[in-house]
């Protein structure tokens, strides 16, 4: 695939770290804001070149990086209202404040094709072996007057401090109902099968129709659909399964259709970018019903990323280093029956990029950061093109690091595709750029770019957001 090259055009720079970059049109106005949401809790927008504070919720949010800086939790979604000109809803997913728990592991996990017990566990005592609680909520914005909180949807408990999502709020254009993408629950290898299990919200893409008034504005607080109350599970669907941690989920239309993009974060080996026209959801009612009873819901047609027992289009390996001869890395398979058992239900990727990789022009990733289609014409090369951005490269040379952007296309016999860098002209100097975020304005004619100066939230202030420009 051909080389592109861009540059990267200041637009906010000395703020904290970008999670979240949207464009929206705020009630009574006339053109689109950029909003960018930090992952402390402050959502900016930036109007005729002025950055404005929209909402501060840093009070809201849990402390962060209490684990040596490095942290997944916070303000983790921002979305708006297909209405938000007219109604000023807009929703939120961070975790909560006051919520830390001890976690449900108290050391590193690694499964151990040896030991069945490190396979077959479960998530026992969950009201007291938690990491923190996440919330997604409603709020409305009316001019003049500071947004206020309407409601929260839902209430989720999650066991381990990362794989949370991020970017994990947007709206569908097909069906004009919220989405949610939730992590699997984190620590590494989804030690409890969260991902897979129907009944469990964690590592799932889930509907939530938003119209209906639950008459329930204090959920309780929950890991499992049959855990909610019957009001709330009536607006609940689940999409896909499958899921180890997602930056979000795109659309891009294509005729009367939409195609929807998800790229899902590795663990040792590969990181995976997803597309699907064609979806099956499950109603949480028929899930819940279905447990009732003892048996499962149907599954045909529903999206299943594969993991745990796939990362991208492998199988799930344990990866143990030969120091004598590097070359001869042991790698075995974790999950051997779960891969068997997901080989044909699930969905294959549009494209993988490994980390590591010793091919010319291509590179070693870290952790895929978000997925866009781009549909402008300022960028002919990348016009209908899924653009991606990965936190950095991984070399091991010392730092500065540096994040990287690259493409990709869908082929026309839909089978795995190649990719191929996007090259920047940016000196970013001796300072560390890791990718954190990347955004489209509401046509996705134009691309915007999150970058910090840290891997850690809690080096303030080192955050810079770009427009990708020819």
């Amino acid at each position: 695939m051909k080389k592109v090259n861009v540059s990267l055009q200041p637009i906010v720079s000395n703020i904290n770290l970008p999670t979240v970059i949207k464009t929206a049109v705020l009630p009574g106005d006339s053109i689109e804001s950029l909003f960018i949401a930090t992952q402390i809790g402050e959502i900016f927008y930036v109007r005729n070149e002025i950055i404005e504070l929209f909402l501060d919720i840093r009070q809201r949010i849990i402390k962060l990086g209490s684990n040596g800086g490095y942290d997944e939790r916070g303000l983790l979604g921002l979305a708006f209202h297909p209405n938000f000109f007219y109604n000023g809803l807009f929703y939120l997913h961070y975790s909560l404040a006051g919520t830390q728990g001890p976690g449900a592991h108290s050391e590193s996990f690694m499964p151990d094709p040896c030991n069945l017990k490190t396979l077959n566990q479960k998530w026992t005592n969950r009201e007291n072996q938690y990491d923190h609680i996440d919330t997604v909520e409603e709020w409305l914005f009316q001019s003049n007057v500071r947004p206020q909180k309407q409601r929260t949807l839902l209430n989720l408990r999650r066991p381990f401090l990362n794989h949370n999502g991020v970017s994990s709020l947007n709206f569908s254009p097909e069906t004009g109902n919220l989405i949610l993408t939730t992590g699997d629950g984190g620590l590494g290898y989804d030690p409890f099968n969260l991902s897979q299990d129907i009944m469990e919200i964690a590592g799932k893409i889930i509907e939530i129709d938003v119209s209906i008034d639950t008459l329930i504005n204090n959920p309780p607080v929950v890991t499992r659909f049959n855990e909610l109350p019957a009001p709330i599970q009536r607006t609940l669907a689940v999409i896909a399964k499958g899921v180890r941690n997602i930056p979000g989920i795109s659309f891009q239309r294509y005729y009367n259709q939409y195609i929807k993009y998800v790229g899902n974060v590795g663990q040792d080996l590969v990181e995976s970018i997803f597309s699907f026209i064609y979806h099956k959801p499950i109603m949480v009612t028929e899930i819940v019903q279905a447990f009732l009873q003892n048996s499962e819901p149907n599954q045909e047609d529903f999206i299943n990323f594969g993991w745990r027992g796939w990362e991208g289009d492998f199988p799930t390996a344990i990866i143990r280093d030969c120091s004598a001869n590097p070359a001869l890395t042991e790698k075995t398979i974790a999950y051997y029956n779960e891969a068997i058992n997901t080989s044909i239900m699930r969905l294959h990727p549009l494209t993988c990029y490994y980390h590591f990789d010793a091919r010319p022009e291509k590179f070693g990733g870290t952790a895929l950061t978000g997925v866009h289609p781009y549909m402008g014409n300022e960028i002919p090369d990348l016009t209908g093109c899924i653009v991606f951005t990965d936190l950095a490269k991984n070399e091991e040379s010392k730092p500065p690091k540096r994040g990287v952007l690259a493409y990709t296309k869908i082929r026309n016999d839909c089978k795995l595709n190649d990719f191929s860098i996007i090259e920047t002209n940016y000196n970013f100097g001796s300072k560390s750029s890791y990718y954190v975020s990347l955004g489209t304005n509401l046509t996705q004619t134009k691309l915007y770019l999150g970058v910090y100066g840290s891997e850690n939230v809690a080096d303030y202030n080192q955050g810079t957001i770009f427009e990708i420009v020819k």
